[in-house]
């Protein structure tokens, strides 16, 4: 792909998935980068790149090591999007380790982190069900079905007002992450909240399956991430006079409503992964 057509899918939500959405914007800097090395156009690049999605402190923090490395590295791109890939192998394994035979997995949205972990235990003999949700408007929730029924591994498939009814009947809920606060917080997909609430109260086990790489150091100083909207559109092209459409992407998941945290650094309650983090990418923080 050209770069204006990598940064036009990304806007367009064509490429989803917050660790998507990072790798494919690493790869259009890789691209300008083999047109440039003046860092006042790649700085350029840098910020187009990091508005195409407003809650992806993933996506920002991949470019910005992008940015402040290849003058050293040159193949920096290529070290970034190989730290994603080998990170969710660690997620996978990691996270296969909660899925047991006999259980009925819950997951939210498209993630493909969560769907590395179902797939990796799947690939282990283990016998399980997967319930997923439609996810509106865009039913993102459509491609996990998709792709998992493809592996062979059995979906329930449902309408986003069946959730809390089916993960009741849940052994784990798995979703994705698109930005973790200094606060332990975790911004998902709109609905995961009210799925964790359910899970929470019910006790069944809730994790957030992530790369630590969207942990975002501004919330260090008070800045809350914002919360992207999407167009009205999506929700209803030609809604009555009267009628005003709220679209938010996301939504924020308090830290005490569920489990822990799966990343590749290791399975972590929320509140304290970024202290992993520090330990881990001090170059975050600076």
């Amino acid at each position: 792909m050209q770069y204006n057509e990598i940064v036009e899918k990304i806007k367009s939500l064509e490429i989803q998935g917050a660790e998507n959405i990072a790798i494919a914007a690493v790869e259009a800097f890789a691209l300008k980068l083999k047109e440039t090395q003046d860092y006042a156009e790649l700085k350029k690049s840098y910020k187009e790149l990091k508005a195409t999605r407003a809650t992806e402190p993933g996506l920002r923090n991949a470019l910005r090591y992008c940015l402040e490395n290849y003058k050293e590295n040159p193949d920096v791109a290529a070290f970034v999007i190989n730290h994603f890939k080998e990170s969710k192998e660690k997620i996978a394994e990691y996270g296969a380790k909660k899925i047991h035979d006999g259980m009925k997995v819950f997951t939210h949205c498209h993630s493909s982190t969560v769907r590395a972990i179902i797939e990796k235990a799947f690939e282990q003999g283990k016998k399980f069900e997967v319930y997923n949700t439609e996810t509106r408007p865009k039913f993102q929730g459509r491609k996990t079905a998709t792709k998992l029924a493809e592996k062979g591994i059995p979906v329930t498939h449902f309408v986003d007002s069946a959730g809390r009814s089916m993960l009741r009947k849940a052994d784990i809920f798995l979703f994705g992450c698109d930005a973790i606060s200094s606060e332990g917080k975790l911004i998902n997909k709109i609905g995961t909240e009210m799925l964790a609430e359910c899970a929470h109260d019910c006790r069944i086990p809730a994790y957030s399956c992530t790369n630590s790489w969207k942990f975002d150091p501004h919330t260090l100083y008070g800045f809350d991430e914002e919360i992207e909207q999407r167009s009205p559109n999506e929700v209803w092209e030609n809604p009555p006079k009267g009628v005003k459409i709220y679209n938010p992407a996301f939504e924020i998941t308090a830290p005490d409503i569920f489990t822990g945290v799966i990343t590749e650094l290791g399975i972590y309650k929320p509140e304290s992964l970024v202290y992993a983090v520090k330990d881990a990418y001090p170059w975050i923080f600076k």
